[in-house]
């Protein structure tokens, strides 16, 4: 890329692919759930959750990427959906679904507002900020999709392939 931004996320009609809400174990064998805090505690045992699940799919080659983005989307969720809202629809599920090209990372959240890629300042040392950059420089895809009545889930896509 020379010059430009960095691609936005688009919002993706659920009917389209429904695949990119995270589903219940029992729905696809390649799939996973898990409902977290809004805590570091939280966010620690989504990284673990996250490692766990791609160990078993033995796609350990990606889980340290993947662990990244699910901590990332999860931490955008808290900081700037679920201020949002009243405590009692604070809620963020972690969605990993699996095909075999790529692995699906989802975070739903009970916020609508759409996540707000940063504009750039051409300083890579900013504090906060960065996580969708991050999410951005790692997955091969990401973008967001409502859920109705309310709500939306964040996803991203990471290749199930070994770097070359």
């Amino acid at each position: 890329m020379t010059g430009g931004l960095p691609p936005r996320p688009r919002t993706v009609d659920p009917s389209e692919q429904p695949s990119l809400r995270p589903v219940r174990p029992s729905d696809a064998a390649g799939s996973a759930v898990l409902r977290i805090r809004c805590s570091g505690e939280g966010f620690a045992e989504a990284r673990s959750f996250t490692r766990d699940t791609l160990h078993c799919w033995s796609l350990d080659h990606r889980s340290d990427d993947a662990a990244l983005v699910i901590t990332e989307l999860a931490a955008n969720a808290v900081a700037h959906a679920l201020p949002r809202l009243p405590a009692s629809e604070t809620e963020v599920w972690l969605g990993l679904l699996l095909d075999p090209a790529h692995v699906m990372l989802t975070v739903s959240d009970s916020g609508d507002n759409p996540p707000e890629y940063p504009a750039t300042d051409g300083s890579g040392l900013r504090e906060h900020g960065r996580g969708l950059c991050i999410v951005d420089a790692l997955a091969e895809e990401w973008g967001w999709t409502l859920k109705p009545p309310a709500g939306k889930t964040v996803w991203a896509k990471l290749s199930t392939f070994p770097p070359p």
